[in-house]
């Protein structure tokens, strides 16, 4: 499975290359399927999501297409996600990406798209591909927990065997630091990837490779 984890999308210029070695074609030859899903039940200004399309279309991509599985039915966003190279997950919530990708059946169905197609995220994007969502904020927990009432999963989708903690640093969540994060990993057997919007991690298989210019904490790490 190839992968592409960021907390920020396409920051900087070793990011976007190390999504087309995953991919393996140029730019202008590859087809990316946005997946807003995430973003859906955020309040407030989306400045932060209109910021990670554009750095997709500062790619000059062969084409990018916005496929919301929970706006449409199967047989509508299936087909377009066929066409693609690149099934990217935006950032949000995760919580709510997660019912989604249960409800709609993208869940089962990812890891045979996966056989042929690079997977990217974007902070709730990468964090749901880990084992779990522990290190998602419990403000978003609760918030989803608010609206749908009922208690949320904390299932990922487990296609690696490390936790993402996205926007380490950033002023914007505070509990994104190195004090706080090393009290969580006490609570984790896996290793954790925290990672600044400048950072990424590149998976080929069992290879991983942070790529990037901003900074990053590993934490837990086995070997």
């Amino acid at each position: 499975m190839k992968l592409l984890l960021t907390s920020g999308g396409i920051t900087n210029g070793a990011i976007a290359k190390a999504l087309f070695e995953l991919v393996g074609k140029k730019p202008r030859n590859t087809h990316i399927a946005f997946i807003p899903t995430a973003a859906n039940v955020e309040k407030g200004d989306k400045d932060w999501l209109i910021d990670d399309l554009y750095n997709l279309k500062k790619l000059n991509l062969k084409c990018v297409d916005i496929v919301d599985i929970s706006a449409m039915p199967k047989k509508i966003w299936l087909p377009r996600l066929k066409a693609a190279d690149v099934l990217f997950f935006s950032g949000g919530n995760s919580f709510w990406l997660a019912h989604w990708l249960q409800k709609s059946g993208l869940a089962k169905l990812l890891p045979r798209l996966l056989k042929t197609r690079v997977y990217a995220g974007i902070s709730a994007g990468s964090i749901i591909t880990g084992p779990s969502l522990f290190l998602s904020s419990r403000d978003k927990k609760i918030y989803y927990e608010k609206i749908m009432g009922h208690p949320a999963s904390n299932k990922g989708l487990h296609f690696v065997d490390f936790h993402i903690r996205p926007h380490f640093n950033s002023p914007h969540f505070p509990r994104a630091r190195t004090s706080f994060l090393k009290k969580l990993a006490k609570e984790l057997s896996e290793t954790i990837y925290a990672l600044d919007d400048k950072t990424a991690l590149k998976i080929d298989g069992k290879k991983v490779k942070i790529v990037g210019a901003g900074r990053y904490l590993v934490l837990n790490n086995r070997t």
